[in-house]
């Protein structure tokens, strides 16, 4: 009988992705779904970044580019980690991939040996374990739970750290939680890794503009650090390009030399016109970052207030990004005819089948005792969705 790989066979598919396609499948019946279980903007791509999409379209940009990026595009990257977060990063320490995804596996892939382990706090973003296992290392789970607004401390960490240890993983601001490391935070836990010999840490800051309260921290700020860093970012949350699939990263030159070596032999390049777009985001005017920004924020406000409002779920304020990971345990044991919830697994699929949200089960995130919802959709969905959920959990008894 065929067979597919170990490999594969030990990859969970991703539950954002299911949940997604449930609500699809529900809406293709004729269901009035509202779908907060997808981390996309909801906004266009800014006109002038379709422009130089188009410009670069009629120049015949249309060959395959450089398995890094284009230089050009680097070195608005460069120019960017400068003029925003006050790191140099060379031309030759930046790599382009197809999404920040690919970046962050390609960093994963390059580092982590068979049994090498990875620090991973939880909650975390679904794919980070899944790629860890398909590098051949064991994800080491450190939970930060609601009473410690989902961030890991520096003693969690220095605790969790073996001989085995090879990565950290820090997602800031953070999907799913939307909690942000302050500076002070960053540098605690910057303090224990360099007392660590080869221990290095993967910075997804995917999020890095949608940010409610001060401004954007990298770790890779402090000093000795810059070293033991694999910064990751992209265009597609700042300017709404998710489907353009620009991510990169920055990181020492010999870490990006392996990447570029290991994208060489599965993808190559990314696609041209895309580059083309992303260094139109990164060089042009920057206004449409700040009204996006200035949307989530007050979507963030309506949902928060609203939530607030559902008896029996706990609500922390999510400093960045544009999710909400309230805490739902009080419901476990509850039920409504001959739907029981058991777990956030089942109250997700409650909420969808009878409140007709699609939202995300924490299991999924690493945090079983809350559920994910993304406000990156209307003021009218997020009020009608609220409403829905309201009382949908009312009728569990």
């Amino acid at each position: 009988m065929p067979q597919l790989s170990d490999r594969l066979n030990r990859l969970a598919p991703s539950a954002t992705l299911v949940m997604s396609q449930k609500s699809s499948e529900m809406k293709a019946q004729g269901i009035d779904v509202i779908n907060m279980s997808v981390g996309e903007p909801d906004f266009n791509t800014p006109q002038h970044i379709k422009e130089a999409a188009k410009k670069a379209v009629d120049e015949n940009w249309s060959r395959y580019s450089p398995v890094p990026g284009y230089a050009d595009l680097r070195q608005s990257i460069s120019a960017k980690l400068k003029n925003e977060n006050n790191l140099d990063y060379s031309v030759n320490e930046i790599l382009v991939g197809n999404g920040a995804k690919q970046c962050v596996c390609n960093a994963i892939m390059a580092l982590v040996n068979d049994v090498d382990e990875v620090i991973i706090p939880a909650p975390y973003w679904v794919s980070y374990p899944q790629m860890v296992k398909l590098a051949g290392g064991n994800p080491v789970f450190v939970r930060a739970g609601f009473e410690q607004d989902f961030k890991m401390t520096p003693q969690q960490l220095e605790e969790a750290i073996t001989p085995k240890t090879k990565m950290l993983i820090l997602c800031s601001p953070s999907n799913p939680t939307g909690s942000v490391y302050s500076k002070e935070e960053l540098q605690g836990l910057a303090e224990v890794i360099l007392k660590h010999d080869d221990l290095f840490v993967l910075a997804d800051e995917i999020y890095e503009h949608i940010i409610y309260n001060g401004k954007h921290e990298s770790i890779a700020q402090f000093d000795g650090m810059k070293e033991r860093t694999i910064v990751i970012n992209g265009v597609s949350k700042a300017y709404a390009m998710t489907g353009w699939r620009i991510g990169y990263m920055a990181a020492p030159e010999w870490i990006v030399k392996g990447c570029n070596k290991l994208q060489g032999q599965y993808t190559s390049g990314a696609c041209s016109v895309s580059q083309k777009a992303a260094e139109a985001a990164y060089t042009m005017q920057q206004e449409c970052v700040e009204e996006m920004r200035q949307a989530f924020e007050r979507r963030k406000n309506l949902i928060v207030e609203l939530a607030k409002d559902i008896p029996g779920l706990e609500v922390n304020n999510p400093q960045g990004a544009f999710y909400l990971f309230p805490k739902c345990s009080s419901f476990f044991g509850k039920s409504c005819g001959d739907k029981v919830i058991n777990n956030s697994t089942d109250l997700a699929l409650y909420l969808l089948e009878v409140g007709h949200v699609a939202t995300v089960s924490g299991d999924a995130f690493g945090d079983p005792e809350c559920f994910r919802m993304s406000y990156a959709t209307s003021d009218d969905n997020i009020r009608e969705a609220m409403k829905r959920i309201k009382e949908a959990l009312a009728n569990l008894k």
